[in-house]
């Protein structure tokens, strides 16, 4: 492990943490390694690391209540948006930003309602030739656009597909994924009042 981070050092990930009621048990004890894992490693996002950050997004049209997701051929999976942090970057939610702008294109992109995490999930990356099995501490936010027709896939193997929530959760084969949109049709009803 690296140095141990201080509560005052500027780090923008242990206030959102701090802030993030789990949804389930399943959520709680993620959030407990991922609160563990930023308070002992120097670099979170450090991908050398067998459990390190990433940040990601279920984007969102709220006057139809759609969901995007995209493609995955590496999980073989319909998925929502996101990556790992390029170097230097420390913000979760500008990297769930830039990741969902890469993958779309929606130039629109904002957080919503708020800029609070929807889902913290581990989740387990399979081996492949160039790289081992590790685990990825996904924090999760929700964006709104706007323009939804605007939405491209960012290449042709990776494409992208506006639903209805319901038939997210029918498609998608991730069972962590089928929780955050379980957790965005909460969050939907409760903006929409519906």
């Amino acid at each position: 492990m690296s140095d141990v981070r201080r509560p005052d050092d500027g780090d923008p990930i242990g206030p959102l943490l701090r802030a993030h009621r789990p949804a389930e048990s399943f959520e709680a004890a993620d959030l407990v390694r991922v609160r563990e894992l930023v308070e002992t490693e120097a670099d979170p996002w450090a991908r050398s690391l067998p459990l390190h950050l990433t940040a990601s997004a279920l984007v969102v049209h709220p006057p139809t209540r759609r969901v995007l997701l995209r493609w995955h051929t590496r999980h073989k999976a319909w998925m929502h948006v996101g990556g790992h942090g390029d170097p230097g970057e420390t913000e979760p939610l500008d990297v769930a930003l830039r990741e969902a702008r890469e993958e779309t294109s929606l130039g629109d992109l904002r957080p919503w309602p708020d800029r609070s995490l929807l889902q913290v999930a581990v989740v387990p990356v399979p081996a492949t030739p160039k790289e081992d099995a590790h685990e990825h501490a996904d924090l999760r936010f929700v964006f709104a656009t706007d323009e939804p027709d605007a939405a491209k896939p960012e290449k042709p193997d990776a494409p992208v597909r506006w639903m209805s929530v319901a038939h997210a959760r029918e498609l998608t084969a991730e069972p962590n994924v089928r929780r955050a949109l379980t957790l965005l049709e909460a969050v939907l009803h409760d903006v929409a009042g519906t």
